[in-house]
């Protein structure tokens, strides 16, 4: 057994799909169309048609995406770059900080307020 990844449900795979290619700049793998996956192994799913496949049920359009309890993890070499990059078109939480385990991040919302960390990179 091994983990792969979470997949983020979203209500618009288009606008999704620009946010994460264009703004925070992850480079496409395949796009079939209500499913998404980049470079890296992460993914992303249009939340109408996955609800449809997992549950077995139609999804409500009021259906809480981004309910500030998961956070997804990315790293960037260049942290003040990615920052000056990606903070003006972004609901920014907070700027770059170091964290106390030393580590130096900035978090902000995709466009279904899920919450993003980006972390330079550190030795394991």
């Amino acid at each position: 057994m091994r983990f792969v990844n979470p997949i983020p449900f979203v209500r618009d795979i288009a606008l999704s799909l620009h946010f994460y290619q264009n703004v925070i700049g992850l480079k496409l793998r395949e796009d079939f169309g209500s499913f998404v996956l980049f470079e890296g192994g992460f993914a992303i799913h249009e939340g109408q048609s996955l609800t449809q496949t997992v549950w077995k049920r139609p999804a409500s359009m009021r259906e809480t995406y981004g309910c500030e309890n998961l956070l997804l993890y990315f790293e960037h070499d260049d942290i003040d770059a990615a920052f000056t990059s990606i903070a003006p078109q972004v609901d920014l939480i907070h700027p770059v900080e170091q964290q106390a385990w030393g580590q130096r991040v900035f978090r902000f919302y995709d466009p279904d307020r899920h919450a993003i960390e980006i972390g330079e990179p550190q030795a394991l």
